[in-house]
């Protein structure tokens, strides 16, 4: 009997805490899906449209949403998780792991770390993809600008949603009040962001409390507000669910029907969040929340909408608030306004977590990040970013002022998202989970039908505001690809020139250099062998610290590290020479901030390692080599670093010479990475040297 009742137990624990967490998804998650209709009939150029009309937009709305939200994120892309992290960049990290298709040899040098593959399935031979992708390393640049383009579309999103959300529900105010201009609105919302922005660098944890309740309101408000549309104006509004209706529709409208698609696509905005957001909440809290709210509440709002347009067929422009009844409209002003607040924080904060992680990984140059919250690990905010987004979004409300030109870019980056995710998940597919062709090409082949049609519509748009949300995010997608490129170029050249233990050991013997007091911390790229850095360092110095810990920060192609495997140390050959390594993976906190805590931590580590290690076998020498690191960090601590420059010469490549000029420009007015680590600036020491490509 108890036997039997703690499973039963365990299984109502496990239910309650998936509906709290699906709860809480609808502030975080699905703000930007679930806000999309305030915003996507009145981005369409609609000219005279008819009965018919609508119930084609309607059923297009339909099935988009049906497809891509409920078979191919639901039901499919959350699965693809790495570490139950989601994105394009978790299905590229997952990829790496399970074939060998770094762009730089450099990048495979830990290819066989435990850590890596820990969740991997048997080994298994590569597929002939993955052996296509291994030999080629076009291929393999190709997918990795790829992947760096989803993370900066998603970024895009984050300087639109709050734009085209905001504005669209601060418009509102012109229906009661026809006196109100646009530019009116146009300022009322770019102070209305202003505001959020500078509310940042305080965190969420103040107020997040309120996102679920807000989001909650607006996610079982609107879809009243449509049944009873239904009822008033068309109630035959779900016969449009067959498709019949869409192919009448392009037949009808030809090429302003394909046109038209730009528009029919915001309807799906925010749905890509339900896999880059996946490391914050439970596979099964998303899938709740999708299937049992927001999927039935879009779909009954955009029929109520649409029904109300169909008996008013000019309103589209406004096509939110008029089929909204007067006793409730201020009210559903309020949630509205509110929702769209919570909809660009959630974008906003996404976009913050995108920025870390890359920069974390070091795919991004560095910029400062700051945790705001103790208990969150997941809510950080950079100051450059921000007001780097804070111009963008003010300057894409009054450069546009109007909701068409925003969807217009909007639709760019929603789409284009969605078909990196269709491709990446087709690899996942062949090269991980080795799913049969026939059923990937049931996947594969009526995805890139539908959203390659999309692509070619929206593509039309670039010219009429579509060309900034793309412009942004190719420029972002080349920064990080160069950033990435140049580091591995920097660690190719110092696998192929590091100082070995026996090079050090004779460095060390020769008459000029001295062994001074005092604890350095002399960081490096590279685990196996020393950075050519130190030999120009003793050459340069004629001294090496009595202790010196060569330490190495790595960036693991994970989501997340142990804590007991976050410090590794080990004994080198020469006295007082020790290799720590502090790894990490992209979705970790670094919780070493602060050069105190960062010594402290390696020193306590580096003690137990000395009582431990097998190799001393005498307690007194055990105990002497404790006290000579005592010691040390008593005498005074240095953290010491290369300052390296590329030297491109005449013989290089031409890819090289534009790609690793360009990372010289980037590393020149990027942060160090020792103050992003809170070193003390007194402490730190910077030795310059070039590398010659």
């Amino acid at each position: 009997m108890v036997a039997r009742w703690i499973p039963g137990s365990l299984l109502v624990g496990n239910v309650r805490k998936n509906l709290f967490l699906a709860y809480k998804t609808l502030g975080v998650v699905f703000g930007g899906l679930v806000t999309s209709p305030l915003y996507v009939y009145p981005s369409m150029n609609l000219s005279s449209p008819t009965e018919a009309d609508y119930l084609g937009i309607y059923s297009i709305m339909f099935w988009t949403l049906t497809l891509i939200g409920v078979v191919k994120y639901v039901c499919i892309a959350l699965s693809a998780d790495d570490h139950g992290e989601g994105g394009t960049f978790a299905m590229y990290s997952l990829l790496c792991r399970h074939a060998d298709i770094g762009i730089l040899p450099s990048k495979r040098v830990y290819s066989e770390d435990p850590l890596l593959h820990d969740q991997s399935t048997v080994a298994r031979k590569p597929s002939k993809l993955g052996k296509f992708f291994e030999r080629s390393i076009t291929a393999r640049r190709v997918l990795l600008f790829m992947a760096i383009l989803g993370m900066c579309m998603l970024i895009g999103d984050g300087i639109l949603t709050p734009a085209i959300s905001v504005l669209s529900a601060i418009d509102g105010l012109r229906g009661p009040f026809p006196s109100v201009s646009k530019p009116v609105v146009d300022v009322l919302s770019a102070a209305i962001l202003i505001g959020l922005f500078l509310l940042q660098k305080y965190g969420t944890s103040k107020v997040s409390f309120l996102f679920s309740p807000i989001m909650a309101a607006w996610t079982f408000t609107t879809p009243i507000i449509g049944i009873y549309s239904i009822f008033h104006y068309y109630p035959g509004i779900f016969k449009a669910i067959s498709p019949h209706y869409i192919v009448h529709f392009f037949l009808r409208n030809k090429r302003q029907g394909w046109q038209l698609l730009g528009g029919t696509v915001l309807c799906i905005t925010g749905a890509e969040a339900m896999f880059a957001d996946l490391g914050h909440f439970s596979k099964k809290a998303i899938q709740i929340a999708f299937l049992s709210s927001i999927y039935p509440s879009l779909v009954l709002t955009y029929a109520g909408q649409t029904a109300y347009l169909i008996n008013n067929l000019n309103d589209f422009s406004d096509g939110f608030y008029k089929f909204v009844p007067r006793p409730v409209y201020w009210p559903m002003f309020v949630i509205a306004t509110l929702a769209a607040i919570v909809a660009s924080q959630s974008l906003i904060s996404a976009t913050f977590s995108v920025i870390k992680q890359s920069v974390v990984l070091d795919y991004f140059p560095r910029v400062k990040v700051v945790h705001t919250s103790q208990q969150k690990e997941g809510e950080v905010y950079s100051p450059e970013i921000n007001y780097i987004l804070m111009v963008l979004c003010v300057g894409v409300i009054l450069g546009f002022g109007g909701g068409k030109e925003i969807g217009n870019a909007f639709g760019v980056v929603v789409i284009m998202v969605m078909l990196i995710t269709t491709i990446m998940l087709t690899l996942v597919m062949i090269i991980i989970w080795r799913t049969p062709h026939a059923l990937v090409g049931l996947y594969f082949v009526p995805f890139v039908i539908m959203e390659g049609s999309y692509v070619s519509a929206v593509f039309t748009k670039i010219p009429e505001g579509g060309w900034l949300p793309f412009a942004v995010s190719m420029i972002l997608a080349l920064i990080m690809f160069v950033w990435y490129y140049g580091r591995q170029r920097k660690t190719e050249y110092e696998m192929a020139n590091k100082v070995t233990l026996e090079r050090l050991s004779e460095l060390l013997e020769m008459p000029e250099v001295q062994r001074v007091p005092g604890l350095c911390f002399f960081y490096s790229n590279i685990q196996d062998g020393l950075t050519p850095i130190l030999s120009h360092y003793i050459k340069n110095m004629s001294s090496l610290h009595t202790v010196t810990i060569f330490v190495t920060l790595r960036y693991l192609l994970v989501s997340k590290v142990d804590q007991q495997e976050r410090i590794r140390i080990k004994r080198l050959g020469p006295n007082g020479v020790y290799q720590c390594t502090v790894q990490y993976g992209y979705a970790d906190n670094l919780s070493l901030q602060g050069g105190d805590d960062l010594v402290a931590q390696v020193t306590r580590c580096l003690q137990r390692h000395i009582k431990t290690s097998t190799d001393r076998q005498s307690p007194a020498s055990i105990e002497e080599e404790i006290a000579q690191v005592e010691a040390a960090r008593s005498a005074g601590v240095v953290h010491v670093r290369g300052k390296m420059r590329f030297y491109v010469g005449s013989d290089a490549g031409c890819f090289d010479k534009v790609m690793l000029r360009f990372y010289e420009f980037l590393h020149g007015i990027c942060r160090s990475a020792l103050p992003a680590l809170g070193m003390p600036l007194q402490q730190r020491v910077e030795i310059g040297m070039l590398y010659k490509v």
